[in-house]
């Protein structure tokens, strides 16, 4: 008889080999797929922006004018008052930001509301670009 040997496993080259491969793939992959992380907190902040303005409006219809500060969505000792309008605290923007919310007073934009973007300053570009309700 014939002592013949049979592999059961990969030998330390083809491990090698397929860690290789697997680190050219994911970098050629993960660059792609980062950027779509900032353009998705994009779309997160312009949905709770939208999700906000529904309840300013909401608020406005029972009290006849937009509340002082976004808090009072929550509670309010104002009479008409029927909230909360918002099922939790307002939301920090995707970034961890608060949100910002100005009565302007203008009958065709009454209020102004927006999140800064990624860097938390006013302006910029790109992830960086504030995101405005309009």
């Amino acid at each position: 008889m014939k002592n013949s040997r049979v592999s059961l496993g990969f030998t330390l080259t083809e491990l090698l080999i397929v860690i290789i491969i697997l680190g050219l793939l994911m970098s050629l992959v993960a660059p792609k797929m980062f950027s779509k992380v900032d353009s998705t907190k994009t779309k997160t902040a312009a949905v709770q922006l939208e999700m906000i303005s529904t309840s300013l409006d909401t608020y406005r219809l029972d009290i006849g004018e937009y509340p002082e500060n976004l808090n009072e969505l929550r509670t309010s000792s104002k009479k008409n008052w029927d909230g909360p309008y918002l099922p939790k605290d307002v939301p920090l923007d995707p970034w961890g930001n608060p949100y910002l919310y100005n009565r302007t007073g203008d009958k065709q934009n009454p209020y102004e509301l927006k999140s800064l973007g990624k860097d938390g300053v006013p302006g910029g570009e790109d992830d960086n670009a504030d995101v405005v309700f309009k």
